[in-house]
């Protein structure tokens, strides 16, 4: 069921929304060669802990950290450890940040040091893709126009899409209804209503858009070795359009 959100409640997701872009921006002056991603992952959780908030993925399903670091060629749920970024690498940290009790989540790819043009035009078409699929984020359009918008372009720029990883509705809960899948058709799917708050957060494949999954049961990785990127807002439908709650200045 989904349960739409009235405008103080969006107000409240939205405080939570700029907790977790303020430590997004935080993040970017920290990813550097020389650093683990168990660091970082410290760091967000202190973060929020000081400021009256909570990692909502701790505990969650058993999962034990603050965050979700991928590098590379993770796909997503990388674990935080303690193995050094190098230079020229990517790292997607994804997070939900919960502020007395309405949550909010984001995930954004960085690159670590100096990157390479193909690493660069990777995140920089991952990230265009969501905010093409933002823009179809309107009362009276449906799921399906938001999966066309970012198919359609991450297609045509020569990327792929991870399918078996969507967005979904937001709350009080991560996963709330509806999923939002980020591949479709035109005016298919649950029509777009106000209230509504949900997840975009397309990833894409320099290679193929299949996936395994590693030892750990969480990490998922390109079947390929290929690199992977990932840009996620949280995103309420409201008369006026879509209001990014996760925002970055």
């Amino acid at each position: 069921m989904i349960k739409l959100k009235s405008n103080k409640q969006i107000e409240k997701m939205g405080e939570a929304g700029k907790l977790l872009a303020s430590c997004h921006q935080a993040l970017k002056k920290l990813v550097k060669p020389g650093i683990t991603t168990l660091e970082l992952d410290q760091f967000v959780e202190n973060f929020l802990l000081e400021r009256g908030a909570t990692p909502a993925q701790k505990g969650y399903m058993g999962y034990q950290y603050a965050t979700c670091a991928s590098v590379n060629h993770e796909v997503c749920h990388g674990l935080p450890n303690k193995k050094v970024l190098k230079n020229g690498d990517i790292i997607t940290i994804d997070f939900v940040v919960d502020l007395n009790g309405w949550l909010a989540d984001s995930a954004w790819s960085y690159g670590v040091g100096t990157i390479s043009k193909e690493s660069q035009r990777l995140l920089d078409t991952a990230k265009k893709a969501l905010y093409k699929g933002i823009d179809q984020a309107q009362v009276g359009n449906r799921l399906g126009d938001i999966g066309y918008a970012i198919q359609s372009y991450a297609e045509k720029k020569g990327y792929s899409i991870v399918k078996e990883f969507i967005g979904h509705g937001i709350g009080r809960r991560i996963h709330e209804d509806p999923q939002v899948h980020h591949i479709g058709e035109r005016s298919t799917g649950t029509t777009l209503k106000e209230g509504m708050v949900i997840t975009i957060e397309p990833i894409l494949n320099v290679g193929m858009p299949y996936i395994t999954m590693k030892s750990d049961g969480w990490t998922a990785i390109t079947f390929d070795g290929s690199l992977s990127a990932q840009y996620e807002h949280t995103v309420a439908i409201t008369k006026e359009g879509p209001i990014i709650l996760t925002e970055q200045a």
